[in-house]
């Protein structure tokens, strides 16, 4: 470890220095370490000299300067995170890495910090505790929880090896995050004969071709990308072609495949697992699961499986009709008379269009992204009263990123930053992440910033970014996310926007955003043809309300396989038997998959959510987020979709409440009765005497 960076060297290191937002032009890999090496050091100091001269912890003695230094660390980090995210590059990869084991050790000794415990205990157990507000007292709740899960309680030795599984797991998570990276942009494949795409949309041969320019070659490239990636499997007539990417794809990070053994995630999974199983029994849990769902609303491990396999139960029937559906149409019209997987999205994608003569494509020119985003913020401005002003002049990191304040009756409440393209050196998928919290300071309150990432495919040549019906709900989602940290009422840090949320519980306002993304009233505004600006026409609406379940059920059942593998991987695997993913994931298809699998796949190795995410044991999280946004929507069903009145009750029982009460309690604040599963069958057309 390299020494803290002299004061005088702090000035020139914008980590080191108080931004209102990240300062991303000015940061260097270089300046990385040294900035927080020394924002740790610096805090370790702070909460020393804060024990040695605390009598009787309070509130303002105690939390409130706590929270200012927290505060100033996650100002240095995170736009050190985010960009290892948008704008990874080598230096900036190893300077991260450098920091995850100082992170991990700090981490550590705070959370089994003796004297820092006994002082929030004896806060807790204070006379004040009861004047202080409900935010405040489930902060401190929620900190005494964690510094025991932290080990606080653990005899010496156990407390080092605790520290040293925490950093090893910093260490390797990242780790499976950077193979599954580098894995995906390893593998790319030029077409210089455009017969050989055929089948393919304009908008597809479009992105291929602009991505071979990129590259100064000739025709066409296709990448591991999802904007790349998903329109060969829907739509290339090509099977050898589908077969060739899919086989690179859920390959991706293994011992098998194109890039066979070369970022391969087996030993990384295995080591994980082994240090999941001893954290979890070091803190007299059982198994990870069970340490997993200690902070979560679920009660235990054994109750969120029962609630999978209930609703399996309900949705594999139809399941089952909807694949001997797709065999029986692949037969009689494709030719295709043993589905592989490569064939699925390909045949359904055919299915689609014959049964409701509709497509991605066909919504996709009605989906401007800048229609799309003026639609979703006026679909919130109705719901909420809030407005949106983009910002053009700030300090960004890409030409992509864009910057937008969020104003509530004419005062800034919030802001965030929207990047919406794939490109190289971005990490996949789709993500929300804070930048700033809402707290209070001694200027005021300091307003939440968001990060709302995707991937989608960008602008090619003249025409302007268009979305994917499913493009557009993984908009809408993110966005929840964002706004449940934007638009938070509470000021302590602790329990503001996401932060202290029972992880089954935050994709609520995530997967509650994506109902109007079918609303016949909202696509009215969110759509509107790029080059006439007419909306969705009635005829094209009327096709994508009708196929909207189309298959529901054996997403669902996808769906409930990785939640299942997930909880299962995290109970089953112990020292004693330490069990392989790809044991227990061919098991758990045997009872719930319904679609044809080959024992080459490899999809675990890539499974980034549980292995490189927040979401180990917590996969579980969407369905049963799900039952709680679905039958949230329900009353907005009941009362109008943009019954401004039932908005503002959402708003204020579940949006601005953070983490500050239990996820039930405000749930049945907000609906006046605990959830029913029965709104998300429906929602998802799984009715009828199986669903009984």
């Amino acid at each position: 470890m390299s020494n803290p960076v002299s004061s005088a060297h702090a000035s020139s290191n914008p980590l080191l220095q108080e931004h209102a937002l990240p300062p991303f032009s000015a940061i260097k890999p270089e300046h990385v370490l040294p900035a927080i090496e020394q924002r740790l050091n610096t805090n370790r100091e702070r909460i020393n000299n804060l024990l040695q001269g605390l009598t009787n912890p309070t509130w303002e003695s105690l939390v409130l300067p706590l929270e200012a230094w927290n505060d100033e660390l996650s100002q240095a980090w995170s736009p050190v995170g985010h960009l290892n995210g948008v704008k990874n590059s080598d230096e900036l990869r190893d300077a991260y890495n450098a920091c995850l084991p100082l992170w991990s050790q700090y981490s550590t000794e705070i959370g089994q910090n003796t004297e820092l415990f006994k002082a929030f205990e004896a806060l807790r157990n204070s006379p004040e505790f009861a004047n202080l507000s409900k935010a405040q007292q489930t902060s401190i709740e929620h900190e005494l929880r964690d510094f025991r899960l932290a080990g606080v309680d653990l005899s010496g030795d156990k407390k080092t090896r605790y520290g040293e599984i925490q950093k090893r797991l910093s260490e390797l998570t990242s780790k499976f995050g950077e193979n599954v990276l580098d894995a995906t942009q390893a593998w790319s494949k030029q077409i210089t004969d455009v017969s050989e795409l055929a089948g393919l949309p304009e908008s597809a041969l479009g992105l291929l071709q602009q991505q071979a320019q990129q590259r100064d070659l000739d025709g066409y490239v296709i990448t591991l990308d999802f904007p790349s990636y998903m329109p060969i499997m829907s739509y290339a007539d090509n099977r050898e072609l589908r077969q060739e990417l899919y086989t690179a794809f859920v390959t991706r990070a293994s011992e098998q495949g194109p890039n066979a053994g070369e970022f391969d995630n087996s030993a990384v999974m295995n080591e994980i697992l082994d240090l999941r199983y001893e954290l979890a029994t070091l803190l007299g849990f059982e198994n990870y699961s069970e340490y997993s769902v200690a902070t979560k609303m679920a009660g235990s491990a054994q109750e969120v499986l029962d609630f999978l396999d209930d609703l399996a139960t309900k949705a594999k029937p139809q399941a089952e009709r909807e694949f001997a559906e797709l065999s029986a149409y692949a037969a009689e019209t494709l030719g295709l008379t043993e589905l592989k997987p490569w064939d699925i999205t390909f045949a359904s994608e055919k299915l689609r269009q014959q049964r409701y003569s509709i497509s991605q494509e066909d919504i996709r020119p009605y989906l401007p992204v800048d229609t799309v985003i003026k639609g979703m913020f006026e679909t919130v401005t109705r719901l909420y009263g809030i407005e949106f002003v983009e910002i053009k002049d700030f300090d960004t990191y890409h030409p992509d990123a864009r910057y937008f304040e969020v104003h509530k009756d004419g005062a800034k409440i919030a802001a965030f930053y929207l990047d919406l393209y794939a490109r190289a050196k971005k990490r996949g998928g789709a993500w929300m992440d804070d930048c700033r919290i809402r707290r209070t300071t001694q200027d005021g309150i300091q307003t939440p910033v968001a990060y709302l990432v995707c991937n989608f495919s960008p602008a090619v040549g003249d025409t302007p970014a268009l979305l994917t019906h499913d493009e557009l709900t993984t908009l809408f989602h993110e966005f929840g996310h964002g706004l449940h940290h934007m638009m938070t009422e509470i000021d302590v840090a602790g329990v503001s926007g996401i932060n202290g949320v029972a992880w089954d519980a935050v994709e609520l306002p995530s997967q509650f955003m994506e109902n109007w993304c079918y609303e016949p009233e909202a696509l009215a505004f969110i759509s509107g043809h790029y080059q006439t600006g007419e909306p969705l026409p009635q005829e094209l609406l009327d096709k994508l309300l009708a196929a909207k379940n189309f298959q529901s059920a054996m997403m669902t059942m996808r769906q409930i396989e990785f939640s299942i593998f997930d909880m299962r991987l995290h109970r089953e695997h112990t020292a004693a038997n330490p069990v392989d993913a790809a044991t227990i994931i061919t098991d758990v298809r045997k009872s719930v998959t319904v679609v044809p699998t080959v024992e080459f796949n490899r999809f675990q190795h890539s499974f980034s959510h549980i292995f490189a995410g927040g979401y180990a044991a917590g996969y579980y999280s969407y369905k049963w987020a799900e039952v709680l946004s679905a039958d949230a929507f329900s009353s907005f069903e009941e009362e109008g979709i943009f019954n401004r009145e039932t908005g503002e009750r959402f708003l204020r029982e579940i949006l601005s409440q953070g983490g500050s009460r239990d996820a039930a309690e405000l749930f049945e604040n907000f609906r006046g009765r605990a959830p029913s599963v029965e709104p998300l069958l429906r929602h998802c057309g799984i009715l009828g005497e199986e669903a009984a």
